[in-house]
């Protein structure tokens, strides 16, 4: 048995020890907002933090969460107002949205290291998670403005 915090809440997971996390929280825990998208941690579709940094959770094995904390999508902010989020609502961001909880997940994490952070450093933090709409203009502009709302400038 694996024991681990999962959005604040002390979590069990009972299966075998290479099940990826992605799996425990959408087959297991059914909890559909991160999302399956290529399998190969290469599009950050299932970003989620452990510990705070953005991992991607399709190539997280089970066994590497014991004693860890997981927030994923759904616990990033219980109203939904952490400022990436409101950000996001405000700049219309979403198209489609598949990819948007990955890319609100990166930028947390982001924003939680860089309060201040360049367009040259967005684009670096954010290069491992592709949107096929292409909204990375406005998801830059979306952390930009988030950073302003913590406390920080453009």
């Amino acid at each position: 048995m694996i024991e681990f915090k999962l959005n604040g809440k002390t979590t069990r997971f009972e299966g075998p020890t290479d099940t990826p996390l992605l799996w425990i929280l959408r087959d297991d825990l059914e909890m559909t907002g991160t999302k399956f998208g290529c399998g190969a941690a290469q599009c950050g579709a299932c970003t989620v933090h452990v510990n705070g940094v953005a991992v991607r959770s399709c190539q997280t094995p089970a066994a590497s969460l014991a004693g860890q904390e997981v927030t994923t999508i759904e616990g990033l902010s219980e109203a939904g107002d952490h400022p990436v989020q409101l950000a996001w609502v405000k700049l219309n961001v979403p198209q489609c949205g598949y990819c948007q909880p990955g890319q609100i997940m990166q930028a947390a994490s982001l924003l939680a290291r860089n309060g201040k952070p360049s367009d040259a450093d967005i684009d670096l933090e954010m290069s491992g998670n592709i949107c096929r709409c292409g909204t990375y203009p406005r998801i830059r502009q979306a952390i930009h403005l988030a950073a302003e709302m913590k406390g920080g400038a453009k």
